[in-house]
């Protein structure tokens, strides 16, 4: 019975048929992360790396590369890289987001300090580029480069961003696109790269990544104010607090009257908040119907993301990534 109600959920199914590569990537992401000069690197990073992450962005990178017909070793290290860029990002955004909780655990940032988080995410970033280049393909460093600058990018827009209600839909894309589906496209597109998967198929997994990043994120986005806070992990309506305007808010915002606009701008803008606001927050978001509109939309992108694999061989793992997109936004039922 245990095994069946672990099979059921499509990550686990990706993590049992590709369980020899991760133990793979595991084992280099343990060494790479070692530090003979400074214990603290491993100490920080063990604590996330070994936080029970769903691994999923490496997955995607070993699901791509096998799918596409790779026989060579190289598709672990690059698993291991976007594994090591995701894990920087996190121990950075912690510290951006002053979070205090990360997978229901207590933040690096919180565990240790502000600089242990940032400079251990550095060196994490300085790791991510060793792997790559032994590689020895220059599309695959000019892919994973671009990732970088871009998820960069985006936690720097979404610092100015997040906090004006001019922000529109296309703004919050360009934001999510940085900050989650940026990893994502590369994850899979670099995946068929090392492959040498023909363009139309390097294509169709840069769009699958793309598209089920940006479901996930908007998910996310969803259930911060959906979900329910053990579920996911983190405090329900923590981005409310953080005044960061994600689609649930933008979309109230554009559907809103004088006096819902006084509100947001009260408590996004300037960050007066008080006892009751974020259920009044959510009573406004609850008369526009932006929460379902958001939910409706994380699906749109699912949809799209499950389209794209038509280009791709049939393959288990091909169903395996068709059913992931659909896992993605199930969640928000």
């Amino acid at each position: 019975m245990g095994r069946q109600d672990k099979t059921h959920k499509p990550h686990d199914q990706l993590a049992e048929a590709l369980a020899e590569d991760m133990a793979a990537v595991n084992a280099l992401i343990r060494s790479r992360m070692a530090s003979e000069h400074a214990p603290r690197i491993p100490e920080v990073t063990a604590h996330l790396v070994e936080a029970g992450g769903k691994r999923l962005r490496p997955m995607l990178t070993l699901a791509a590369a096998r799918l596409c017909g790779y026989a060579g070793p190289y598709h672990v290290h690059l698993a291991a890289t976007v594994e090591f860029i995701h894990t920087a990002t996190l121990l950075h955004d912690d510290v951006v987001d002053e979070s205090a909780q990360r997978r229901g655990r207590p933040t690096a940032n919180l565990l240790w300090d502000n600089k242990s988080s940032v400079l251990v995410g550095d060196y994490l970033f300085a790791r991510s580029f060793q792997l790559m280049t032994e590689t020895g393909n220059m599309r695959v460093l000019d892919i994973l480069a671009n990732a970088s600058a871009v998820i960069a990018e985006g936690e720097v827009l979404q610092l100015t961003a997040a906090q004006d209600l001019r922000t529109d839909t296309a703004v919050y894309l360009q934001v999510i696109r940085g900050k989650t589906a940026a990893l994502f496209s590369a994850a899979t597109e670099v995946g068929g790269v090392i492959a040498g998967a023909p363009e139309a198929q390097v294509r169709a997994l840069f769009t699958y990544g793309d598209a089920l990043g940006v479901a996930f994120q908007m998910v996310d986005d969803y259930l911060d104010y959906a979900g329910d806070a053990g579920a996911i992990g983190k405090n329900t309506g923590d981005d409310f607090r953080e005044r960061k305007l994600t689609l649930p808010v933008i979309l109230a915002v554009a559907k809103a009257n004088a006096e819902e606009r006084g509100f947001w701008s009260r408590v996004i803008e300037k960050g007066h908040q008080r006892e009751g606001d974020l259920a009044q927050a959510m009573a406004v978001m609850a008369r526009h119907g932006s929460l379902e509109a958001t939910r409706l939309e994380a699906r749109h992108w699912a949809s799209k993301a499950r389209a794209a694999l038509a280009e791709l061989p049939a393959h288990p793992l091909r169903t395996m990534l068709d059913e992931l997109a659909d896992y993605v936004v199930a969640r928000t039922v």
